[in-house]
């Protein structure tokens, strides 16, 4: 059992990446889906399948690398709020990623949202990580 599951999730994405896996597999939860969703539409991974094993689940995610330089989509990936210090933002000081070019991922009282989706909303909420 792990302290820091989305820590643990982030951790498994940057290694597949890094070892240049095409699919790679983690425990599902809530949290960690509306993540995979978030990445998938803002097309840092090319699809995610949830599959179901009798108990939490499992999120197979086919990454994403450019056809010429194999260069993956996702060049950084941060944790920025942990269990221990948790990280939280006003709606009028939302963090910026690579001024606009990077995705903050943010968990609001409207769900889990972008930076840009929670500015339109006018809410803030923990920031869970950084996508570049």
């Amino acid at each position: 059992m792990t302290t820091d599951p989305i820590a643990d999730y982030l951790t498994r994405l940057r290694n597949a990446i890094m070892a240049r896996k095409k699919v790679v597999e983690v425990p599902a939860s809530g949290l960690k889906k509306d993540i995979t969703r978030i990445l998938y539409d803002k097309g840092y991974i090319l699809s995610y399948k949830l599959q179901e094993d009798g108990k939490q689940g499992l999120i197979k995610i086919a990454l994403k690398y450019h056809p010429q330089t194999r260069q993956s989509a996702i060049r950084e990936l941060t944790r920025v709020s942990s269990p221990g210090l948790r990280q939280y933002a006003h709606g009028t000081e939302l963090p910026r990623v690579l001024n606009g070019l990077g995705v903050a991922i943010i968990s609001t009282s409207k769900g889990v949202v972008t930076d840009k989706e929670a500015r339109n909303l006018g809410v803030g909420g923990e920031v869970i990580c950084f996508v570049s």
